[in-house]
């Protein structure tokens, strides 16, 4: 399949943090890097962010191929406008608009990649009230990439130097996650973690699943989900040829795998996942959505509206989530 070798970066609820730390991102960037990145948005709105934050970036309407000229150093844009009947958007507050605006973005991505004018989506954040509120139901970008793409499931992975982790269920309660973990799902999570990091140049990727209770349920004793639908997972994953150990007790695993002695942690549930790993490696950390039919990177952190629109932003986290991008970009185009 022959992919472009672009990236687009989505602009998120535009009440938040989003465009301004697009435009410090692409401050940041070479100019090659610039004009192969296309931000689907809003021009009005990134304009303003562009002079809030003094990036002096220049923007050109996107002509659809990464060969075309371009300007100077240009940004290349879609410009999508303000969906009607939403009513306005306000900087810093949960809004209707905002929420359609952020889904607006996210399906003319999504059709890019879907027809391979980009490689890979980088998304700024949504609100998820905001979201709802202009009646699109979903619970974050995970669900909604998966209901736009058609998949019938979809993995979240945090990423970082220091530690990975693999979600079996993300945005359910605690009592639906253990609901969740079934021996299907749980091999299912196994084999998308293994086949990303071959993708990414690891022969031999070393897996630890997470148990899901204490001790890892300590042989029954603290319930038996470990041993009726985890074990049987690790053990056909092992019969596949993959390397995976576990179940590992929660509060051991973590550490373990900062330590160096595994590539990637299968989490049971989300904040089983997102707590080490945000704690260790918070700026840098890179969502990353497995078994879509298009690759997708994002920040890990949310609109921040308590300090949107005031130029004060903290970028590092887009810059990660930009750079793990090309770096999928280019392993698809090899």
């Amino acid at each position: 399949m022959n992919f472009s070798s672009r990236i687009g970066i989505t602009m998120g609820d535009p009440s938040g943090v989003g465009p301004e730390i697009i435009c410090k991102a692409l401050r940041d960037c070479s100019g090659p890097e610039r004009r192969s990145t296309v931000v689907f948005g809003n021009r009005a709105i990134l304009k303003r962010a562009n002079e809030l934050v003094g990036s002096g970036l220049s923007f050109a309407d996107d002509r659809g191929g990464e060969g075309d000229a371009l300007p100077g150093d240009a940004v290349p844009i879609v410009d999508i406008a303000i969906p009607a009947g939403h009513g306005a958007v306000k900087d810093g507050t949960i809004t209707a608009a905002g929420g359609a605006c952020a889904y607006a973005y996210i399906a003319a991505a999504v059709t890019a990649a879907l027809a391979e004018r980009i490689a890979v989506i980088v998304t700024a954040p949504l609100n998820k009230a905001a979201l709802h509120q202009a009646g699109y139901n979903f619970d974050g970008h995970t669900e909604l990439l998966a209901h736009l793409t058609g998949a019938k499931s979809s993995f979240m992975l945090l990423a970082s130097e220091t530690l990975s982790t693999l979600h079996v269920s993300t945005h359910v309660s605690l009592a639906g996650a253990v609901h969740r973990a079934s021996t299907e799902r749980v091999l299912a999570t196994i084999r998308q973690g293994h086949a990303h990091l071959r993708k990414l140049g690891l022969a031999k990727p070393r897996l630890a699943v997470a148990g899901l209770n204490p001790h890892s349920g300590e042989g029954g004793l603290f319930g038996r989900e470990e041993i009726e639908q985890i074990i049987p997972a690790i053990e056909a994953a092992r019969a596949e040829g993959m390397d995976v150990t576990g179940p590992v007790p929660g509060d051991t695993v973590f550490y373990r795998a900062s330590r160096g002695e595994f590539d990637l942690v299968i989490a049971q549930y989300h904040d089983q996942g997102h707590i080490p790993t945000k704690l260790i490696a918070f700026d840098t950390t890179v969502n990353v959505s497995l078994g879509l039919p298009i690759l997708r990177t994002s920040v890990d952190h949310g609109t921040a509206f308590d300090i949107a629109w005031r130029g004060i932003a903290n970028h590092v986290n887009m810059q990660a989530a930009m750079a793990y991008a090309r770096r999928l970009a280019a392993v698809q185009a090899a």
